[in-house]
This record gives structure tokens, sequence and C-alpha cells, in this order.
């Protein structure tokens, strides 16, 4: 039996440590992660063995040879184009003739007992045996269920926190028979987990799961390499590693000089013929390569020092990566999560903060600061956006200095010549920093179109129509004057979505932006009549018939926001009798406190009431929600105002489709069958909701707080669009808001958050799967048990936060709090364990 070693791949999130080296060669333990992987191959019998090659090609081959020092015969398959993952093992085929084969990876450290994983597969007669894992964050991987025998249900590459239905992970060892490559096409790029495993799991193949209990750790990240590093001192995966045990748990290899003088505190590992001399200090889980130097009073704790290195006297290191051939010299310290790349000098006296990415070949001059990483002459962040795009304090956490980092990492992903969108709310700090974001979209040969201040619907709507390739808008973070959102939108003006997110992500933390030669430094332009383009285009796509003949009156509040820029255009060309309040940009209160709100939605009511309007609205500051009022004066919650603007929608319609997040209440759907039309449940991600509304037999869309998609005119969400058509929908049916609500069915729905250690998310999703053993499940988002009485609960992990959101609805509010109950014990057992 063969076994097939994947090492193509580039490692860019562990940049600078792969800038110049390809990942399975890392070293953990001063020995490549790869190694460990094939002595582990070889301790269970495989001595044949494929590696799969690709990025720094040559630097793998050179370094393991034919596979004759670790008394193993390797093969190599090249591929000239990156493959996936099971491309690159078809790329191999011919090497691995017609028999049963393993496949794992070069880059991710463990001992898993592949002997009994091989039993496993042999005794299920499966068809691919998947090797799995439980881990605390499981994001970054693919998921997996399996029944009670180990048959795989389900699984899903790369989810986020609301798809999260285990804690159990793809480890990328596989066992399989030959038959599985006639299901791979040659020469194109296809993954096992993606295209298929998918594809064999539908067809009823025998694929299984096998949870290893072994050590399994994906070096992916700095963090996680330091991990491993620290696990393999700590005895936690057996690994080979060359030396002695010079006293508990301090590890010494051959040629090793350590005065005695020094000062060692272990779990730690010196290489072959490095130097300690008297008086240095290495303490917990540091590890020396081959041939490095530590000079007298340096201080090194959790340091990982790669071959060739120097380091000077008194010289503190913490926490932090050190490459190859590098001088660290005298008082020069290097803080927490900081890397420093292969041949570089970091001079006397030098302070690297915490976090900074030094690039190989660099120079660190003597007595400088380094706040920022230093890449081609030059931070980054673990996650760089929230529910709200990328937000934060201003001039605190959201500075000029950030903006022009994120707007060029945002350029980078654009083509050279692109146009991009901006705009902004009326807040003073929100013009300051477009300012920034412009000047780095320029410099990035981005062509910019500058709205100014302009209401979010208008600046989605020109990104959607000027051949844009995105915006770029920023606005005060509702309910926070202090902090700033910055949104990113793609070519549709609609939010980024997750792979593109991560993706602007990958370029921000490694900072390799884009520069346009002088010749290439673009345009910037503000567009004429943008106001006026986006209220002739509005007016063409809503049904705005009977509006005139109703002779209707609202009330409208425009909250000081840039709403008041569109609407007396607008409303001028409706014919309905308006008053008005707010109606002018604010930008020292660019927004408001909850306080403020409800005071302002109360001064609606009563405006509303004594006018004798047929309803009112008040829009959010940059016009993306609304707030509604009914002809009574009573405020309409967003759960009933989503439900009231529905059975307008599929009244009239009569047939169709609608869009709504998985927290919305089932009497969406009681609504929906009453008049013919049919829900489509989506993610609670604003993305995965344009998504939807982007097919052409979707009539409604809405997220639940205040935010509407009207679909004939955008697939984004629009408050100025909302009321719009609100206004032709009342008009021509000719009930009151009051009166619709009145006939809807009263929702019993409770919601609660139980607070969850970000490690526990994943076993807390897994013991509920577990203890839902039987029901009908959802994963839409997070995971919903559906009772046999229609009841339901809802367990969604919060992207952002530490809490698990539970949702229940049932026949009434008592049935309602038991299931509550019921799926909160089971959360808080599950974060208690």
């Amino acid at each position: 039996m063969k076994a097939v070693v994947m090492a193509g791949g580039e490692g860019t999130r562990l940049r600078p440590m792969t800038a110049n080296q390809p990942k399975p060669l890392l070293p953990v333990v001063n020995r490549p992660i790869m190694e460990h992987v094939l002595r582990l191959l070889k301790r269970h019998g495989f001595t044949e063995t494929v590696v799969t090659v690709q990025f720094l090609a040559a630097l793998v081959r050179n370094y393991f040879g034919d596979g004759d020092e670790l008394g193993m015969s390797l093969h190599y398959a090249t591929e000239e184009i990156p493959l996936g993952t099971a491309g690159s093992v078809k790329n191999a085929a011919d090497k691995l003739r017609d028999e049963r084969f393993l496949v794992i990876s070069g880059d991710a450290l463990t001992d898993v007992d592949l002997t009994d994983m091989i039993r496993f597969h042999e005794e299920n007669g499966a068809l691919v045996t998947i090797g799995l894992k439980r881990v605390p964050n499981p994001l970054e991987f693919g998921i997996i269920i399996v029944d009670e025998h180990g048959r795989v249900q389900r699984f899903l590459e790369k989810p986020t926190w609301g798809q999260v239905f285990s804690d159990t992970v793809n480890t990328g060892v596989y066992i399989m028979e030959p038959e599985v490559l006639d299901e791979v096409a040659p020469g194109t790029a296809v993954d096992w987990s993606g295209d298929v495993f998918p594809k064999l799991l539908a067809r009823g193949a025998p694929l299984y799961g096998y949870v290893a209990s072994g050590y399994w750790e994906d070096v992916g990240t700095h963090e996680s390499y330091l991990k491993a590093q620290a696990d393999a001192l700590s005895g936690r995966v057996r690994l080979d590693a060359d030396g002695f045990e010079l006293s508990p748990g301090v590890w010494v290899a051959e040629g090793a000089s350590v005065d005695p003088d020094a000062i060692l505190k272990g779990p730690l590992y010196i290489g072959g013929y490095a130097k300690v001399e008297a008086g240095a200090e290495l303490r917990e889980y540091t590890v020396l390569g081959d041939n490095v130097v530590v000079k007298e009073g340096a201080f090194l704790h959790r340091a990982v020092v790669h071959d060739n290195v120097y380091i000077g006297p008194s010289a503190h290191l913490r926490g932090c990566v050190i490459g190859k051939n590098t001088d660290i010299m005298t008082g020069a310290r290097i803080e927490e999560n900081a890397v420093v790349g292969d041949e570089c000098v970091i001079e006397a006296e030098a302070y690297v903060s915490s976090g900074v990415k030094i690039y190989p070949f660099k120079t660190i001059e003597a007595g400088a600061v380094v706040n920022t990483s230093v890449i081609w002459e030059s931070r980054g962040q673990r996650s760089l956006f929230g529910p709200r795009g990328v937000s934060g304090l201003v001039n605190v956490e959201i500075t000029p200095e950030l903006c022009v980092r994120l707007a060029s990492a945002y350029a980078t992903t654009l083509k050279k010549g692109a146009s991009v969108i901006t705009s902004r709310d009326s807040s003073r700090a929100a013009r300051a920093l477009k300012r920034a974001v412009i000047s780095a979209l320029n410099a990035s040969a981005i062509n910019v179109l500058d709205l100014e201040a302009a209401p979010m619907p208008v600046a989605r709507f020109h990104t959607s129509n000027e051949t844009a390739s995105g915006g770029i808008a920023l606005r005060t973070t509702p309910g926070d004057p202090q902090s700033v959102d910055i949104v990113f939108m793609d070519e549709n003006g609609a939010d980024l979505s997750q792979n593109a997110q991560r993706k602007l992500e990958r370029v921000f933390s490694r900072q390799e932006f884009r520069r346009a030669f002088p010749g290439e430094i673009a345009e910037l332009s503000f567009p004429a009549r943008a106001v006026e383009d986006y209220t002739r285009e509005l007016l063409r796509w809503v049904d705005m018939s009977g509006v005139r003949d109703a002779e209707m009156k609202v009330v409208i509040d425009c909250a000081g926001g840039t709403s008041a820029l569109v609407l007396p255009s607008l409303l001028g060309r409706v014919g309905v009798d308006v008053l008005t309040v707010n109606n002018r940009l604010d930008d020292s209160s660019p927004t408001e406190t909850l306080a403020e709100r409800r005071r302002d939605l109360q001064r609606l009511a009563e405006l509303v009431g004594s006018s004798r309007a047929a309803f009112g609205v008040r829009f959010d500051p940059v016009g993306e929600r609304i707030s509604l009022v009914d002809e009574m004066g009573q405020l309409i919650s967003e759960e009933r105002a989503q439900l009231v603007v529905l059975d307008l929608v599929a009244a009239e319609r009569r047939g169709g489709r609608v869009a709504l997040p998985v927290t919305t209440t089932r009497v969406a759907e009681q609504v929906c069958r009453f008049h013919g039309a049919q829900v489509q449940w989506t993610s609670t991600a604003l993305d995965a909701l344009t998504s939807a509304a982007a097919d052409p037999e979707l009539i409604f869309a809405a997220d639940g707080r205040g935010g509407f998609i009207v679909p004939e005119f955008a697939p984004t969400v629009d408050g100025l669009a909302a009321f719009l058509r609100l206004l032709g929908l009342v008009a021509r049916t000719r009930l009151s808001l009051s009166q619709i609500d009145a006939r809807i069915p009263q929702a019993k729905m409770l919601k609660r958050t139980v607070p969850t250690p970000w490690a526990a998310k994943g076993a807390v999703m897994r013991s509920v799967v577990e203890a839902a053993d039987g029901y009908r499940l959802d994963t839409t988002d997070g995971v919903r048990v559906v009772e046999e009485d229609g009841g339901w609960a809802l367990i969604l992990p919060d992207p952002s936060e530490a809490v698990t959101h539970l949702w229940a609805e049932g026949d009434d509010l008592d049935v309602a709090q038991a299931l509550l109950e019921r799926w909160a014990r089971v959360v808080e057992q599950a974060v208690g364990t």
C-alpha cells in the first residue's frame, strides 16, 4: 500500500516564514513538518510514497531526495498549475497503480494511528475513509457529521459560525480505493471535499469517517505554528527528535555547547552545534535551530529560532519566530507574535512590536521602533470584518493610516484601471477618513467616482450601474457616534461575500499591496446628477399607480441623515402630502443613541396620530432601514413590520417567492401560503439575502431588522425604495397598516443568548446535533430542530461575539418557553464540559 504526501501548498497565511520556502519545510523542533509526516508513515509500514509538489518544488526535492536517508522510496509528481487536493493526486495516478492508497498532508503535524485507521477502513468496506478530529474552532476546516457506525452523513467546507453543526473536522488524511480516481478529471483543479466527496455521498457510496484520538494540528497560521512547537516539546504529539535530555525537559542535539551558567527552564530544545553562553536565559517552549548563537544576557521565552541565527547580548525575544541566517544585535527586543523572515538584520536596541512581520532580507536600523510590518520596504488583524463591515473607534482603531491600508488591499483585489464608487454619511469623521481611502485607491491605479455625502442606497445603486468594480462607503456606527463602519461593496452594490472578505483579509494581513507606476495614477471624478439618476430609475421600476388618486398624507423622519438629500426630489414627483421632520444633514450628531431613537419615534407617532396621516416612516441616518408607525400612531415592531409589508406584497402578487432569514417567525409561511407565495429561507448573513434577491422570481426579501429589498429595483437593502413601494401598496389596497396587522396571526417566538467561549462553539453545535438525533434538522444557518407538532428551536453561534443565540417558536408561549429552556440547557451543559 502506497502513501501520497501532498506538499504543494504555498502557505500564504504563514508569510514571511513561507516567503522563500514551501510550508512543508517549516521546522518543528528542528525538523521539517513533512519529515515528521514521512517518519509517521514509516512507523506504520509505508515505505513507498508519492510526493505531490508545486510551489518551490525544487526545494522539497533537494531536501528529501529519493528518501533513502529515511529508509523510504520517494517519487515526485509535479503540478505545473495548482490542481486542488484531488487533482494533485490524480496527477500522480500513474505512480499509484491499481491498489488502495493513503493520502496525507505534508504540512500538518500529527501522530494519528494510521494502522488502526486502515483496519477501520477494511472492516467497513469503505470506498473512502476520512480521518476526523475534534477541534475547538472548526471555521478553517471542513466539518463532517457521521452516524453511530461512522458513515458520513454530511459535510461542509470552511463554514461560517452559522453553518457550524459539529466540531468534527476533516484532517485531510484519507484512505481510498483506486476507483475513486475515476471521479477526478485529469489536468483540472478538483478538490476532494468540495467536488468529489459530495458527488459520492449523493450517490450513496460508502464514505466513512474515522475519529482519530491522536494529535493533529493544521500548521496554517503563526499561532498554530507556535502551538505545534509547544505541543511537541510537551510530549502531546509523538515525534522523532534528535538529541538527548540534558535535564528534565531540556533537549540538546549533537554538538551543541551550553555553558553551565546558562539558565535553562524546559521544556525547550537546542539544535545541533548551537552555542548558548553564560548568563543567557532560555525559558519554556523555546526552540533553537542548528548553529544558533545566543550571547550572554540574552532572554528567550517561547521563541522559535531557525538555523544559523545570531542573538546578541541582552537581546530579548518573547513568543516570536526568527527566520534562518538572521542577526539579532545587542539589546534588540522582539515581542509577542512578531515574525522576522530569513536573512534579516535587527540592529542594536531596535524594538519590533507585537504582531509585526519583517519580510526576508530587510534591515531594521539601530534604535528603530517598528510598529508596522516591513514588507516591500514598508500589521495584521485576525479578523477584519464584523456584521457592519470593518468597524472601530475613530482615530483609535479606525485611523487614516488603517484606511489607506484597507483601501490598498481592496484595490489589490481589483484590476488596474477599474472604477470604485465612494460615499459617506454626514459625519466629519467619515469625511476625513474617506479622503484617505480615495488617495490610496488612486495610488493603486483605481479610478474613483466620489458621491460625497449620499445615502447608502444611492451608493449601492451607482456601484451596480456605473460599470464600477465595487464601492466603499463610510458611515457612523449605528448608536455609537465615536465609531465608524467601512462598508466594502461588490460590483452589484452588495456587501462583500464571505469569500471576498477572506480574500481581502489575506491581502491586508500580508500587506502585499499593489502600487501604480507614476503614469498609472488614476482619476478622481464626481458624478453629476447622482441623486436625480437614482430617483428616476427608482420611479421607473417601483409601481406607484393609485398613489395620486389615494390623496394620502404621510409623516417622514429623516433622522438628520443623508436621506434628506434624496427625498425632496423624490416626493415632488410622487404626489403625496408630506410632513417632514429632521430634514437636514447633522454632521455633529450623525447617529443617535437608543434613547434618542425612542424619543424621535414617539414624536413621529404623535405627529402621525394628530395629522391623520396614512402612516409614518423613520429612516436610519444612511437611508437603508425604516421604522413604521400606523395610522393610529402606534409603532409597528420590526418583526411585525416585516410581516405587514410581506402580506401587502404577497396579496398583490398572488405567487412568487420571498426570501427571509431562518430567524423569522414561521407566521411568515402562513402569510405566504394564504396568498400562494413560497418562502426561501436564507442564512442571517446579509450577503445571503442579497444573493437570493438576484433571482428574477423573487418578489420580496427582508432581514427582520427594518431592512427591505425591492427585487424589481435592486438586490440590496434600500429604505427609500421600500418606502416608495409601501406607498403604492397602501394606496392600491385601500387598507390601513393597522387593519393589515390585525389580520396576521401573532407570533409565539422567544429568544435567548447564552455566553459561549470561542473554543467551545464547535463542541456546542456537535452536542446540539447529537441531542437532536431523530428530529428533522435544518442547517441553513446554525441548527434548527423541528418538532413533530411544528414547533422549532434554532441554535446559532454568533460570528463576532462569544455567545450562542437561541430562538424557539411554538403554538403558544408556554410551548416556546419549554423549547427554549430545553435547548438552552443543552448549550449550557456543552459549555460546561
